[in-house]
């Protein structure tokens, strides 16, 4: 999967000519860092608007304000904290994760954890950067979303519905299950499954709205049916404005 189907290059160039504009007037040791950085390391957040603000940590001491084009966050980094990406000081994206921790909320930084793992991480890497912060803001989040992460995504909307059914509960699944028939042809794939019981989930985001890609699911899904699948499609409304309705429906379908 192309990082680029998380961040649109437009965003990433845009970002790429105001952050060293930023840093020119940065207060010494200023490193780009948080929700910065992590658009440069092409690491979607979801369930944020997006925001023009560049984020930097600068050390402790630094008396620098906020201002309209930047936010401050004051914090020890270590040389390890620290690469340089396009010519630019930015954390590592291990203490990316970390420094995330302490502001996002446990779906959005599952959903960060997941694209991490995809190219960027190994699940050791990430324990490691918690390790150098076992305690304070954001670890005991960190331990709870390294337990569900992994890097079998499509979207990160679709980590943020697999967070809403952990939470309450359900049976950890099986992520891109690939359906065959009795035959060992392949009928479908779903997002989320639990080929024991023959249920799949499917996240549509916008790319599901094509005409193409709209008619390949309608097909898709009429095979699965008729192989025995439950196939149950969400969308960002759902997720977001019903949660309380798609934890029922797979319930339902789980027989739970």
């Amino acid at each position: 999967m192309s990082r680029d189907s998380y961040l649109p290059r437009s965003e990433l160039a845009d970002l790429r000519t105001r952050a060293p504009a930023v840093l020119m007037t940065a207060p010494a040791g200023a490193v780009i860092s948080h929700q910065t950085a992590a658009a440069l390391w092409r690491v979607q957040i979801p369930l944020a608007p997006p925001e023009q603000l560049v984020h930097l940590t600068v050390p402790a001491s630094s008396k620098a304000r906020n201002r309209r084009d930047r936010r401050l966050h004051r914090a020890l980094l270590r040389p390890e904290d620290v690469e340089r990406r396009w010519g630019m000081p930015v954390t590592t994206p291990t203490r990316t994760w970390r420094d995330l921790a302490t502001v996002l909320e446990a779906p959005a930084l599952l959903a960060v954890t997941d694209q991490l793992l995809e190219v960027l991480c190994r699940p050791a890497d990430l324990e490691q950067a918690l390790d150098r912060a076992p305690a304070g803001r954001g670890a005991a989040r960190c331990r709870r979303v390294l337990a569900v992460a992994d890097p079998r995504v499509d979207s990160p909307m679709e980590s943020v519905t697999r967070w809403l059914l952990h939470e309450a509960g359900l049976p950890r699944p099986t992520l891109q299950y690939r359906a065959l028939d009795d035959h060992g042809r392949l009928i479908g794939f779903g997002d989320i499954a639990w080929p024991e019981h023959k249920v799949l989930v499917e996240f549509d985001g916008d790319v599901h709205r094509e005409r193409r890609v709209f008619v390949q699911d309608l097909r898709r899904q009429n095979r699965l049916v008729l192989e025995g699948w439950i196939v149950l499609r969400f969308s960002s409304a759902d997720v977001l404005g019903r949660p309380d309705e798609v934890i029922a429906a797979v319930r339902r379908a789980l027989r739970l």
